[in-house]
């Protein structure tokens, strides 16, 4: 298969839905073995014994909001200090590969079609069909297996416990803030959710937490000592250093991601975290596109809550003209109301997405929180983009990741993704 014809294979797993389940993927990583599809041994460790069976250091990483930021700071101040990285995060902006990179460069398209070609051909007559996110979890491993790298740092997909990263060995588990979110997979309560995002503590693994609230503290808490693994929660927020990233939320995140790199043993020194955060890349989070566009990925009203804290730290008490998308599956209400009380007026654009709310619900929502506020519903991005520039506000872009890499993709003159899944 070329790039396009595997990705449109991979796409049409989708149908498949999300299985959360570590049989496919341990499968799948065995059978990679066997065919002699992983180069065994050619990833070189740090020093000690490597725990992962690809050689590197693994750093992985659970949590509910945060996690991508916590991965990419990782990242940054791994490759400022010369060792050679692998990274993996999902879902992606733009283009899909840029959930598999290695040193920072996106994985080719040819490295795609051959890796996606060589797992097609030895999943053909599986049943159950593995899925979307086990098969892209099984390319970045065989990527990073051909590659000789130092650490390995993996973003889980969808909880935890039963994601297909948790099928890895890791040096450190590190678990960022946890809120609701995806509760028709990981429960309807923090202390449940927190279960599953606590299931990729391992035995005798050191775990680094973000602050988290009492019940949820407990949870890990208690996961950890049936484990016997350590357990440091990073309550201080990093403040020596300048960060790329806007907010003074990221402070906590670059902590907990230096914290997680010291528990995993891996040697950094003051100048590879001063460049590592200051050259640190993330987009979609409160992103400055220009002087009064703001992109941010915020997706549930957790991360709605920190948008709107960071807005009112970089804008004051200039009210935003809001363009919101969000998924039909998510919490409208809670988005809504933290981000109506910073906005001036909303634009409610339909969107690509086949898994984006209409609009007409939204508008809703939001009257029956402040019936006063000014919406507009428009047919595309482009028109709520050309509209709201004709406004003095600032202009704010958000309710979603996906809406968040349609909005990058249309400023950028880029062609659209394919559509994305839950993972």
């Amino acid at each position: 298969m070329n790039y396009s014809e595997a990705l449109a294979w991979l796409y049409s797993l989708q149908r498949f839905g999300i299985k959360l389940g570590l049989e496919n993927i341990r499968r799948l990583i065995a059978e990679l073995s066997r065919s002699g599809l992983f180069a065994t041994g050619r990833i070189r460790p740090i020093g000690g014994e490597p725990a992962a069976p690809w050689g590197a250091r693994v750093i992985h990483v659970a949590g509910t909001n945060g996690k991508g930021s916590v991965c990419a700071m990782i990242d940054s101040i791994c490759r400022a200090r010369k060792y050679r990285t692998g990274l993996f995060t999902s879902p992606h902006l733009i283009t899909f590969r840029e959930r598999i990179r290695v040193n920072g460069e996106m994985i080719s398209e040819n490295a795609v079609a051959s890796g996606l070609t060589s797992i097609r051909n030895l999943t053909a007559d599986w049943d159950p069909k593995p899925t979307f996110f086990e098969i892209t979890t099984g390319l970045a491993l065989k990527y990073f297996a051909d590659e000789r790298l130092d650490v390995v740092i993996l973003e889980t997909g969808l909880g935890g416990r039963l994601d297909a990263t948790n099928a890895v060995q890791s040096n450190v588990s590190v678990i960022t803030s946890i809120a609701l979110d995806h509760q028709e997979w990981l429960g309807d309560s923090p202390e449940k959710i927190a279960v599953e995002k606590a299931g990729i503590i391992k035995p005798k693994v050191p775990v680094v937490s973000a602050p988290q609230k009492k019940e949820v503290e407990l949870v890990l808490r208690n996961r950890a000592a049936d484990c016997e693994s350590p357990i440091e929660f990073i309550t201080e927020p990093h403040e020596q250093h300048t960060i790329a990233l806007c907010g003074a939320y990221q402070k906590q995140n670059a902590a907990l991601a230096i914290g997680a790199l010291r528990a995993g043993k891996i040697d950094i020194d003051d100048s590879a975290i001063a460049h590592g955060l200051a050259s640190v890349d993330w987009p979609a989070r409160f992103q400055k596109w220009d002087e009064r566009t703001i992109i941010d990925g915020a997706h549930n009203a957790a991360a709605a809550h920190v948008l709107a804290q960071t807005w009112r730290e970089v804008f004051g008490g200039q009210r935003a003209t809001l363009v919101l998308a969000i998924l039909s599956e998510k919490d409208f209400q809670g988005i809504c109301e933290a981000l109506v009380p910073i906005s001036d007026s909303v634009l409610l654009p339909k969107i690509r997405s086949e898994r984006a709310a209409v609009p007409e619900h939204i508008a809703n929502v939001i009257s029956s929180i402040t019936p006063s506020l000014p919406y507009s519903i428009t047919p595309s991005l482009a028109q709520a983009l050309e509209l709201a520039r004709a406004k003095p506000n600032p202009i704010l872009l958000t309710g979603s990741l996906h809406f968040a890499g349609e909005a990058l993709a249309h400023l950028r003159g880029e062609p659209a993704a394919f559509e994305e899944c839950a993972q």
